[in-house]
């Protein structure tokens, strides 16, 4: 009686040390360094162009927005042919005039529909090109590198397009003799640590694939802050101005900002930014801030783009020589076909 129950227990024994020997084997083992999430997202980043310079201009050298046709004759005949155009503006407003060909397409669901693109290059549209920014940014990011966003949106393809369009935010010029304004040098960067992020992916594509849907379903709300916040309490963010040198002290800047140009990761530029902070980007028109903004959010940022940029602060200023980035002028609204 006593051999059987001896036995018994070494029946039951045996499968249970079989199991926590598995447990054990599919742990790492003592010395095995594991790599973090975000390492894995960065390198894979790197390695496979989708560094952030890479999103600003990708491997064919295209940039993120195309500027609309000069006409309505063989330029925009061939501008309708190339691309796959995702209008992402509300339904009541996109039927009231878009353009020929565009596809009606709510913001959150640009993932599902880009790969009805199929093998034409996609270009996004929205009010005034900042959004379509944000959106191509992602949509770069999740593989589709030769995705675009309208410049100036549809305020640039046709004045009848009035919602939102740039003439509304334009001529307030709020910068201009604000005490938060300044031609101060720039504050030396600092270095930081990488920010923190919490994923199920085991792999740098799977993380941000992962993060770019999260940072889709999130909208592109929650990546935008006011000049006017930002100019009246620089000290409640992370700035980060997004000028050339010299234009960071013609122009002028608000106050406290940093100078982080070019900003990679394989650089380790983006070291020089706050994880802890609202790190907010400007730029000249909110467009290039856009796709700058998105990239940082998926990297686990709390990233925003400054609406309108250096337009929506200081329209007038005196530094502009070109009409290349100021809303007016040659970049102005062009008078191209709408269809209902």
């Amino acid at each position: 009686m006593k051999k059987i129950a001896l036995l018994l227990i070494g029946l039951f024994l045996v499968p249970t040390l079989f199991l926590t020997s598995c447990d054990k084997g599919d742990e790492p083992g003592e010395g095995t360094v594991v790599q973090p999430s975000f390492d894995l997202m960065k390198d894979y980043m790197v390695t496979n162009g989708l560094d952030i310079s890479k999103i600003l201009k990708n491997s064919d050298n295209e940039k993120f927005v195309a500027g609309p046709p000069a006409d309505a004759g063989a330029a925009l005949d061939a501008f309708l042919a190339k691309y796959y155009i995702i209008d992402i503006r509300d339904a009541g407003t996109f039927s009231a005039g878009h353009i020929a060909g565009a596809k009606n397409v709510p913001f959150a669901n640009i993932l599902t529909e880009a790969p009805n693109a199929g093998s034409k290059p996609i270009l996004i549209v929205c009010f005034s090109g900042q959004t379509a920014c944000y959106a191509t940014a992602l949509l770069r990011l999740y593989g589709y590198k030769h995705t675009q966003a309208l410049k100036w949106g549809m305020s640039g393809w046709n004045p009848a397009t009035a919602v939102g369009s740039w003439d509304k935010k334009i001529g307030a010029d709020e910068a201009e003799n604000h005490a938060n304004w300044t031609s101060n040098p720039a504050p030396n960067n600092m270095v930081f640590s990488d920010p923190k992020i919490t994923t199920s992916g085991s792999t740098g594509e799977a993380i941000l694939k992962k993060r770019v849907e999260d940072a889709v379903a999130a909208g592109f709300g929650a990546a935008v802050v006011s000049g006017t916040d930002v100019l009246n309490s620089p000290g409640s963010y992370f700035i980060n101005n997004y000028f050339s040198e010299g234009d960071y002290s013609a122009f002028g800047h608000i106050d406290g900002a940093y100078r982080i140009l070019p900003l990679t990761l394989a650089g380790n530029e983006y070291k020089n930014l706050d994880p802890d902070a609202t790190v907010v980007t400007y730029c000249y028109t909110g467009q290039t801030s856009a796709v700058m903004s998105a990239c940082l959010r998926v990297l686990g940022y709390d990233a925003k783009s400054l609406t309108y940029g250096m337009n929506g602060l200081y329209n007038t200023n005196p530094a502009w020589d070109n009409t290349v980035n100021k809303w007016g002028g040659d970049s102005g609204p062009k008078n191209l076909p709408l269809v209902q």
